[in-house]
């Protein structure tokens, strides 16, 4: 069971955490907690398996990227965990992940390249397919965002 501090603070980070120097101690603040307090309480609810993942959305246009492309990569699967540490390092790149190909889409790595235009997005993957060795890809463009929201557990008062 979870506390109702637990459930205060699950709820106080499933929104958009503040663009600010120090926005835990703007979470706890609002919380009437001390940030010592909030972070110790996410370190326990991460430790636990509540919180499984803890990420950031990226909203590209927002930060002034033009041109954004998922890059579908076919990667040998014993090379998968080294071409997939070496794309995710690359500063253009916000999501690396693995999925399962299939017979008709054989691509088993994606990364998410954000760029200031198209051309500049291929540039990217052609130098990551250099680097890595990796020459057979896809780049698919997004054209429009049609939804970025996340799960909402908890609900707090207005």
């Amino acid at each position: 069971m979870l506390s109702e501090l637990e459930k205060r603070i699950l709820a106080s980070i499933q929104d958009d955490i503040p663009v600010t120097e120090r926005p835990y101690l703007e979470i706890a603040d609002r919380l009437g907690i001390s940030e010592e307090a909030l972070l110790e309480n996410l370190k326990v609810l991460c430790e636990s398996g509540v919180i499984r993942r803890f990420g950031a959305t990226l909203r590209h246009q927002k930060s002034g990227f033009k041109s954004n492309a998922m890059v579908a990569w076919q990667v040998d699967e014993d090379r998968i965990n080294e071409v997939g540490n070496k794309m995710a390092a690359c500063r253009q790149i916000s999501h690396c992940y693995r999925r399962n190909p299939t017979d008709k889409w054989p691509y088993n790595l994606y990364t998410m390249v954000h760029a200031e235009s198209e051309e500049a997005c291929r540039k990217i993957a052609r130098k990551l397919s250099l680097e890595t060795s990796v020459s057979t890809y896809v780049l698919l463009f997004s054209r429009r965002e049609l939804k970025k929201t996340s799960m909402k557990y908890f609900t707090t008062p207005n």
